[in-house]
């Protein structure tokens, strides 16, 4: 290819722009929640913008939507399905459009968007790459209505059963299947087709780290390991004012002895070990009443499996050892565990290779937060790029990356995935 088609940063930028003013919210951010009224509403913005780009659009079972711009090849790609005559499967990008309840404008809808502001140069300069492009929206990335979260990555890579995933009742009792039918994203497409030849993510860091180095790109070298648990604790309630201290079963004080040990217990390991006690609700949730029911989720990660696994195990001896000091009764629901992924050396290098051929400073690093391409990781050789947040803000609607940074980020997606959609069929 001679000279290079343009990402049109306006273009991009608008983009962007038009997709949060669906299910906005009050600051600039969006709400989102996946199969919600507004997650639809986002999901038939995304789908008539890729048949605008002459994309060939399927949804699958769990609600996945992909949009194939086709290549200019066909026949025997020993290097993916091996069939002769086959159309050879496509280099994929993408991410996800459902939010937080309180998200920002570019958490996952910039993966997809650039992915699409791609095609949409490809289109406009009559190019055609040898394999095909596709771009996906996987279904319930955030998990916040539905756990876990990644949802439609992990059911595409085989990683979650199908029915398993449908039959998941939500925070709101309503279950994935439902609501897939409900809004009409229960699609009839093979769950895992397309087979991917390889897998580019391109996100906003979501973290201070680009932003405190003055780095301009972030090379994405894998994901850090997640483990999800629910603990409930099981207490007496009674009138805060006539017990005394010393004849408690105080499910409330056992949660919050908990919720200090989890962040201590990260300072303790050092490293990137991360520890977050996100959500407490109480039972009765009364001012002058003790506490019946403690129930509270323990986040935990790691790029180290192994110190991953100590503190989970550290966490559950010391939610039992609480509880049996106290008097009460404890419980584990298990809602998440991921293993750390590390991406493809050859696809990380070439990420790096491009950002410095455009002159952009970058640095290698581990992301914090889950993805979509660590599930492609099972499946594909994967890789993510990361663009700065400023103030390392995610999830939250003061949310931002600078135009310049998502332009070139976009800028560098575009060549990795011409270096991957132009290899010769059968090349590795």
């Amino acid at each position: 290819m001679e000279r290079l088609p343009e990402i049109d940063g306006a273009r991009l930028l608008r983009s962007l722009d038009e997709l949060a003013q669906v299910g906005a919210i009050e600051g600039g951010g969006v709400c989102r929640l996946a199969l919600s009224d507004a997650d639809r509403a986002g999901r038939d913005w995304t789908v008539a913008r890729m048949r605008a780009l002459d994309m060939a659009v399927s949804i699958d079972a769990i609600g996945n939507i992909t949009g194939i711009y086709a290549g200019s090849d066909s026949g025997t790609d020993s290097g993916t399905n091996g069939r002769t005559g086959a159309t050879p499967a496509p280099v994929m990008t993408g991410s996800h459009i459902d939010t937080v309840r309180t998200g920002g404008r570019y958490d996952g809808n910039y993966g997809v968007l650039a992915g699409l502001e791609v095609v949409a140069a490809l289109r406009q300069a009559g190019v055609r790459t040898r394999r095909p492009l596709a771009v996906t929206v996987f279904t319930n990335e955030e998990g916040a209505r539905f756990q876990p979260d990644m949802m439609g990555s992990l059911v595409y890579v085989g990683g979650l059963p199908l029915a398993e995933a449908l039959a998941t009742r939500g925070i709101d009792g309503a279950t994935v299947g439902e609501e897939l039918a409900r809004i009409g994203y229960q699609g009839t497409a093979a769950v895992g087709a397309p087979r991917v030849d390889s897998f580019v993510e391109l996100h906003i860091e979501q973290g201070p780290v680009l932003e405190q180095q003055g780095l301009r790109l972030g090379v994405v070298e894998g994901v850090q390991g997640i483990s999800w648990n629910e603990y409930t604790i099981e207490g007496v309630s009674n009138h805060a004012g006539t017990t005394p201290m010393a004849l408690r079963r105080d499910a409330g004080h056992a949660a919050a002895r908990v919720a200090t040990f989890v962040h201590d217990l990260a300072l303790r390991y050092g490293g990137r070990q991360i520890g977050t006690v996100g959500a407490m609700q109480f039972a009765p949730n009364l001012i002058n009443v003790i506490p019946h029911r403690a129930v509270f989720t323990v986040d935990l990660r790691n790029t180290d499996n192994a110190a991953l696994r100590a503190a989970e195990e550290e966490v559950q001896a010391f939610v039992a050892q609480c509880c049996e000091e106290a008097g009460l009764a404890w419980s584990r629901r298990a809602l998440a565990r991921f293993a750390p992924v590390a991406f493809d050396c050859a696809l990380v290098d070439e990420v790096a290779r491009h950002a410095q051929a455009l002159g952009l400073p970058a640095m290698r690093l581990p992301s914090g937060a889950g993805h979509d391409a660590q599930m492609l990781a099972r499946a594909c050789p994967a890789a993510m790029i990361f663009v700065p947040s400023v103030g390392g803000l995610s999830h939250n609607v003061r949310e931002f990356t600078r135009p310049e940074d998502l332009v070139d980020g976009a800028r560098v997606l575009m060549r990795v995935l011409l270096a991957r959609a132009d290899r010769p069929l059968g090349a590795p």
